[in-house]
Parts: structure tokens; C-alpha cells; sequence
């Protein structure tokens, strides 16, 4: 008993070193000072901020920041729109198709983006949307993953619950939006910050996409990082990392309460 239990704390710690370690290691190498070897220590022997502010006089930094706020609010705000109503419909009995739709959904989680990212640019070229930060938003505007998120909470919510609603003479909207969405407020929260993240630290398809580099995101401005010093100086390229991460993190703590419910609910079925 003792054993099992020393174990599962040993495997515990392991895994919080391997997921942890390699951002800690590269905090650590962000505030080191300027005379100090990056490799010789994990401590730094005169902690020191000024590599962050370095960042902000290496490239554009708030420009690239807003760039990619905006591309990661409309890909929050309109996968919270259309997953919602997607999974909504799918969660739905009665309508004939319904299986088939949703099988066809699922298949498309078997192809990776690789493969399908020349087909994708040349819709977006057709559009016009090359070099725009729309082009980046548009084909992570809703995602299959939170189409299936959103499904699998609406099927959490109890029959009775509608029921009551049907009978107290609701339609299918205010059903719709009065109940099962905020039934399902967790589920969202986690929607909204896969959104954020995966909008966030995408770098391949703005990289396909953005020729400009007025129009770059943060992920595509962080590549340049080490190419706009005129050493590479692995500190700054460390502090810019370290920049990125930090709104990801707030943002996760602010909605972790919200996320694990969501989980929670989708991992529940009637």
C-alpha cells in the first residue's frame, strides 16, 4: 500500500519535471545577465529583467502581440458561435442525416493539416484573403474537435430539462439559448481556451499565408527574434518565449475552474 503509494507520487514528480522543467529552465535563462554563460548554470548568479525589455527594442513587439490577439479573438468568438450551434445540432434526434454528418466529421480528425494546407491556400488566395490576418483566422473559425466538445456536453444535459422547457412552450432558440448553453458553460470555457491556444501558437499557416511582416503574429515574429540581434543571443530569444507564454498561462488560470467542469461535462453522457 505504502509502495503503491510512494510510486504513483514518484511518477507524479517525474512527469511535473518533464512538462515543467523545460519552461523553467528557460525563465531561468531569460533573467540572466548579459556576462553570464547560458550553459554553465541553471541558477542565474545577477537575475535581471532588462533581456525582456531587449525583446520589445529587437522587433515589433506590441505589433505582433495585437496581430495575434486579433486573429485569437475571432477564433474564440466564432468557435464559441458555431460550435455551439454545430454541436448542438448534432446532439439533436430526428433529423435524417444526422449520423452520417457527424461520421463524416469525426473522419476528418483523421487527416492532418499537412495535408490539406495547399488546398486550403489556394481557397484562401481565390478569396483574396492572402496576407491578411482574416486568411489566418478563417480556416480555424470553427473546429471539429469543439464541434464534438460542445455535442458531447448537450447530450449531458437531461432529457427532463428540455422537456420542461418544450412544455412551458419554448422553442427550439430560446431552448436552445436559455437552456443547454448555459447548461454548458463549461464545455465553452474549455472551447474558448483551446481556440485561444491553438490560434495563439500556430505558426505554420501564418507562415504559408503572411508575406508582410507588418501582418505578422507573434509565433512568426519570435522566428526573426535571433535574426534581428546582432548576436544570437539565446537570453533575448528566451525572454520573447517566455512573453508569449505568459498570456496563455493567465488565461488558463483565470478560466481553470470553468475548464475542468467542461471537461467534466463532456465526459458525461445520458
Amino acid at each position: 500500500m505504502v509502495a503503491g503509494l510512494a510510486g504513483r507520487y514518484l511518477t507524479l514528480c517525474l512527469v511535473l519535471v518533464v512538462m515543467l522543467g523545460p519552461i523553467v529552465w528557460q525563465f531561468l535563462t531569460s533573467i540572466k545577465g548579459r556576462g553570464e554563460n547560458v550553459y554553465a548554470g541553471l541558477l542565474p548568479s545577477a537575475p535581471t529583467l532588462d533581456n525582456f525589455a531587449r525583446v520589445a527594442e529587437s522587433f515589433p513587439l506590441l505589433q505582433y502581440v495585437g496581430n495575434t490577439l486579433v486573429v485569437a479573438v475571432l477564433a474564440v468568438g466564432s468557435n464559441c458561435v458555431f460550435a455551439a450551434m454545430g454541436g448542438y445540432a448534432l446532439s439533436r434526434a430526428g433529423w435524417p442525416g444526422r449520423r452520417v454528418v457527424f461520421t463524416v466529421l469525426v473522419a476528418t480528425l483523421m487527416f492532418p493539416f499537412e495535408s490539406v494546407m495547399i488546398s486550403m491556400f489556394l481557397t484562401v488566395r481565390s478569396m483574396g484573403l492572402v496576407d491578411t490576418l482574416v486568411g489566418v483566422w478563417l480556416p480555424g473559425a470553427v473546429s471539429v474537435l469543439n464541434l464534438m466538445i460542445m455535442r458531447a456536453a448537450f447530450l449531458a444535459v437531461p432529457r427532463e430539462i428540455e422537456e420542461a422547457a418544450v412544455l412551458d412552450g419554448a422553442n427550439e432558440w430560446q431552448r436552445f439559448t436559455r437552456v443547454f448553453v448555459p447548461a454548458a458553460r463549461g464545455a465553452l470555457a474549455v472551447v474558448c481556451l483551446t481556440s485561444f491556444m491553438g490560434a495563439w501558437d500556430d505558426f505554420l499557416w501564418p507562415l504559408i499565408v503572411l508575406t508582410n511582416s507588418e501582418h505578422y503574429t507573434l509565433q512568426l515574429g519570435l522566428k526573426t527574434l535571433a535574426g534581428a540581434t546582432t548576436v544570437n543571443d539565446q537570453r533575448i530569444v528566451a525572454a520573447g518565449a517566455m512573453a508569449a507564454l505568459l498570456p496563455m498561462m493567465a488565461l488558463f488560470f483565470a478560466l481553470q475552474r470553468f475548464f475542468f467542469k467542461g471537461v467534466g461535462e463532456g465526459a458525461i453522457k445520458t
